[in-house]
């Protein structure tokens, strides 16, 4: 047998029912409000922020930061092959700028329950693609004849992934840097 009906626990069971769907709610909107607070002073930056397609089924999806050279080919401000550049320098900078220090096996001991690090060819096999990395980078800085605007402006768009806008920290500026970009992005398209 159920329990009786009792119209005191009932009423008491269904206010906490709807305190907790308004509690939810609440704090709902308050996320919702950090995360455009979020996104309106990244844009204020400079960042490109975009909102992703809903997913099937019609729920939303996250926000995502755009890379200087999504956002500039989004706007129709650069040829498919000056992104080819672009992407190509970008992928060999990260690469070899991301070169963390190969740590020392001297401190093991013999006998020591230590956790064995990577293996050797496994090392070595970043160590090559680290090295390669920077072979690529140095050539397409050659072909930029060194010049340190180009460079630059390959660095920080392409490798760093800003927008010109986030890179030189205003509109006059941005337009310069983007200018340069563009050359920059025409020689190393040239070579290809």
């Amino acid at each position: 047998m159920g329990r009786p009906f009792d119209p005191a626990r009932e009423t008491r069971a269904r206010l906490q029912l709807l305190e907790r769907r308004e509690k939810a709610r609440a704090e709902a909107r308050a996320v919702s409000e950090g995360v455009a607070e979020t996104v309106a002073l990244s844009r204020a930056r400079g960042a490109a922020i975009t909102k992703a397609p809903p997913e099937p089924g019609g729920r939303e999806t996250a926000w995502r930061r755009q890379t200087g050279l999504q956002w500039l080919a989004r706007k129709g401000r650069l040829t498919e092959r000056q992104v080819e550049a672009g992407l190509r320098y970008g992928e060999a900078f990260r690469r070899a700028e991301a070169a963390p220090p190969i740590g020392s096996t001297l401190e093991v001991q013999p006998g020591t329950n230590v956790t064995p690090g990577p293996s050797l060819s496994h090392l070595v096999k970043l160590s090559r693609g680290r090295q390669h990395a920077a072979e690529t980078l140095a050539a397409c800085r050659r072909r930029l004849f060194d010049q340190s605007d180009l460079v630059g402006a390959c660095d920080l768009v392409c490798g760093r992934e800003l927008t010109p806008r986030e890179a030189a920290g205003g509109e006059r500026d941005a337009a310069r840097l983007e200018a340069v970009l563009k050359v920059a992005l025409d020689i190393l398209a040239a070579e290809h």
